[in-house]
Parts: structure tokens; C-alpha cells; sequence
């Protein structure tokens, strides 16, 4: 296994990020220990997950299955950087969402009494709250950090100006601030190159990719469709009938380098520089092992640019729209 820092941290990540949020709604309880397990096994230290996971029958559920893990003992707490979220609704009541200082203390001691843990290695904002200044922010997490209940903060869906404004509202207050971002990012998906990774790789965020493979799309749908393994629905459906001769390219060329179409869209991503660890959300154990095998598929700057090819991306990102 590769280890990275993340972001202008000290703290080393695997390359890989283990999503849990299909543990409970789509995996039971016993496979995804077992996923847990292996994913230790192999060296995947890094799992992501947020207080909503668990559907909206359950918020939560996902939390609790990953702390009764944890409960097992074996030093799975201590092998593990852990990473939850704080924003989404959890019940009807009115503060319980968001990131008011309330909501983050509220949300903080129920995470971390569902993980059975005493701490988190990277509380992350879902979202960004437009309605909370960041100095109310920040001085809810610095509360969480003096009690020893957070190691660090990351963001998810953030703008690059979100990015801006919670780095210099941390600044003012000599606190270290952000260290992370999650995205959407994929071939597919590459709307952060004009904002969001020059911002994060100015302020030193690391950036953790989430739907690596496009909701399935980038893993070889059209031939698991042919096969009649797998069949797109809904609006998968129409994105796959809207881009299917890209996607047949995609394919193709994946087949030209002698590796599985989701394998070259994770190596795709390992390969760009801000990138710290895609997000990878196994519901099987076999899908682990398809994602670990990413690991070992190199790409030479005729493939990337090949990829670049039927998948553009943007041309030197902010200033794209000016020139």
C-alpha cells in the first residue's frame, strides 16, 4: 500500500479511501466488517464516513456498524484514520443540522458515542452553511480540539471561495483549519479543476475524490450491459445513452492497455497531483479487491493524455472562462 500525506498535514493516509456509505442500507453488518477487516489487511488505513449514512429510515446506522467494528478490539481504532461528517438533517428538531456551534457539539458527541471512540481524526463540514459565520465555526471545532475530540477539520462539497473564506477566518484565529476537501471527481466529473483544486492546492488541502467511477459508469458498464451482468436505470440510464460512444472509447481503450475500465479511472485519479485518496464505496468484498488492484495500473503521458482526450478537462483552471 501507498501512504501520503493529507494534504499540508503530518498525518499519512493510504491512497485509497474506504467509503462506508453503503454499510447497512446496501451491506450487512457482517460483510462489512469483513470489508473493514481486509481493507486493514491490505494496508487501507483511511475510512470515511458521515452521521446521515444509514438511510433515512436510520440516520446513523452506518456509525454505529463501524463502532461495534470497532468494539471487536484488535487495535482497529488505533489502525484506523477516521473521518466522519456533520451537516445533514438527523431529525425534525430545529438545530439539528448545519454547523451551528450547537448542532457541532450536539453532532460531535453522538458521532462519537455511535463509532464508540473517544476521538475523531478528521471532522469534516458536509456542506457549506451559509447561514453560520465561520468565527462561530471554528470556535466550536477549537472547543472539540481542546477536549481531545478532534485531531483535524475537512470540508466536503465546498467552492473554492468556501475554501478561501474558511482558511482566512482561520487564520485570524492562529488555527490550522482546513486540511482537506471532498469532491466530486472523476473523468467524468472534472468541474473542480477550475476552482476548487487551485484553491485547495494553494491553501494545502488534500483532496479526496468522492464517485471515483461516476455512479458506475467508468466501470465498464456498456460491456456488463452486453454481458446482461448489469443494466443502467433511471438517470444513469440517460447519461449512458447521452455519452455512449464516449463511454464505448472509454472502453475500448481501457481494453488497448490490457486493464478493467474502473481500474484505469481510479489509476486516473491517483495520478493527478492534488489528489490525496479517492473515495472507493465497496458493497462487496470483491469489489474491494477490484479497487485495491487500481493501485498497480500506471499510466504513461500518452494514456493521460489519450483519457484527456475523450474526457476534456479544463485548460489552466481559474482563469479558464477568461481566455
Amino acid at each position: 500500500m501507498q501512504y501520503t500525506h493529507l494534504g499540508r498535514s503530518g498525518l499519512k493516509v493510504s491512497r485509497l479511501c474506504l467509503g462506508t456509505m453503503n454499510f447497512g442500507p446496501q451491506t450487512d453488518e457482517a460483510t462489512a466488517h469483513s470489508i473493514m477487516d481486509s481493507a486493514l489487511e491490505s494496508g487501507i488505513n483511511f475510512f470515511d464516513t458521515a452521521n446521515v449514512y444509514g438511510g433515512t429510515e436510520h440516520r446513523g446506522w452506518t456509525e454505529e456498524i463501524i463502532g461495534r467494528w470497532f468494539a471487536k478490539g484488535g487495535e482497529r481504532r488505533e489502525r484506523t484514520v477516521l473521518a466522519t461528517k456533520l451537516y445533514g438533517t438527523m431529525t425534525d428538531r430545529p438545530n439539528e443540522s448545519k454547523l451551528s456551534a450547537l448542532n457541532i457539539r450536539r453532532a460531535l458527541d453522538a458521532s462519537l458515542k455511535r463509532l464508540q471512540t473517544d476521538y475523531i481524526d478528521i471532522y469534516q463540514f458536509h456542506h457549506i452553511d451559509r447561514d453560520t459565520p465561520w468565527d462561530e465555526i471554528w470556535q466550536a471545532i477549537e472547543v472539540g480540539v481542546q477536549q481531545g475530540k478532534i485531531l483535524y477539520s475537512g470540508s466536503s462539497n465546498f467552492a473554492g471561495w468556501h475554501i478561501a473564506q474558511a482558511q482566512d477566518a482561520a487564520r485570524k484565529r492562529n488555527y490550522t483549519g482546513l486540511v482537506s476537501e471532498q469532491s466530486i471527481y472523476n473523468l467524468f466529473r472534472r468541474e473542480v479543476e477550475l476552482e476548487v483544486i487551485p484553491a485547495a492546492q494553494n491553501y494545502g488541502l488534500g483532496l479526496i475524490p468522492w464517485s471515483p467511477l461516476q455512479g458506475g459508469l467508468l466501470g465498464g458498464v456498456l460491456k456488463k450491459e452486453e454481458q446482461g451482468v448489469r443494466r443502467a436505470e433511471g438517470r444513469a440510464l440517460e447519461t449512458l445513452r447521452k455519452h455512449e460512444d464516449q463511454i464505448r472509447q472509454y472502453e475500448d481503450f481501457a481494453d488497448e492497455l490490457g486493464h478493467k475500465p474502473g481500474d484505469v479511472a481510479l489509476a486516473w485519479l491517483l495520478h493527478q497531483p492534488a489528489v490525496t485518496a479517492p473515495i472507493v464505496g465497496p458493497r462487496t468484498q470483491e469489489q474491494l479487491d477490484a479497487a485495491i488492484r487500481a493501485l498497480d495500473v500506471s499510466l504513461n503521458e500518452d494514456a493521460l493524455k489519450r483519457l484527456d482526450d475523450i474526457f476534456p478537462g479544463h485548460r489552466p483552471a481559474p482563469e479558464d472562462y477568461a481566455w
